[in-house]
């Protein structure tokens, strides 16, 4: 074995590569989503930076439109959009499937190589090992980690705090501000109407002074 990795040391330090790269794929999908779920038992002080922007984008949708129609329907945009290092996190899962399919195509370029330079199946056995491998340890951590499974708990989570705790709330503070409001324009009304009344109260006062001026005018003239 170690003849092995002496004379293809590149080809299997290129498919352990690609194997590590595929585990840390599955690991960042695994800590993302865990540590989402954790938070979701503590929505209202979440220091989360993704559910904190769930909250803030739900928060102006609900103000802008008066309420949200689908709650369901803003929750999985909001996961479809999760992203990571520019990455989203069905993206991180194909990424891994890909690195994984790489380490064996790896594996395959050794096997060929080292059938054409004439080694015997057993010289060229451990990179059908490491091939194995590979796959039994992308499927072992694919399982571990639950991708869907996971989705699907944090997707419940974050539908129920929004349906049963955020909807209700925001929908007082959309009462409270329509009401406050509405007593904002009665008391524009009232205060309008007052200037009225007192103006047209002055005109009339006014006209009064006037025809009272204008009879004792009549009179001295008369006389």
């Amino acid at each position: 074995m170690k003849q092995f990795f002496m004379r293809h040391a590149v080809l299997t330090s290129v498919m352990l590569l690609f194997v590590l790269l595929s585990m840390i794929c599955q690991i960042i999908i695994g800590f993302l989503y865990q540590s989402m779920i954790k938070e979701t038992d503590n929505m209202s002080s979440t220091e989360n930076k993704l559910l904190k922007q769930c909250k803030l984008k739900f928060v102006n949708c609900f103000q802008m439109n008066a309420g949200v129609a689908n709650i369901s329907v803003f929750v999985d945009k909001f996961l479809n959009r999760i992203r990571f290092l520019g990455i989203t996190i069905p993206g991180f899962h194909h990424l891994s499937g890909q690195m994984t399919l790489l380490s064996v195509f790896t594996g395959g370029i050794g096997i060929c190589k080292g059938i054409i330079e004439g080694e015997t199946f057993s010289q060229i056995l451990p990179f059908y090992i490491l091939s194995f491998l590979a796959l039994y340890l992308y499927f072992s951590v694919t399982s571990l980690v639950d991708m869907q499974t996971k989705k699907d708990v944090l997707r419940t989570n974050l539908v129920d705090y929004l349906e049963n705790h955020m909807v209700n709330r925001l929908s007082l503070n959309l009462e409270e501000t329509q009401l406050t409001e509405q007593m904002e324009r009665s008391a524009a009304t009232e205060k309008k109407s007052v200037e009225n009344v007192e103006k047209a109260n002055r005109i009339k006062s006014f006209g009064k002074a006037e025809e009272e001026e204008l009879e004792e005018l009549l009179k001295e003239f008369l006389v």
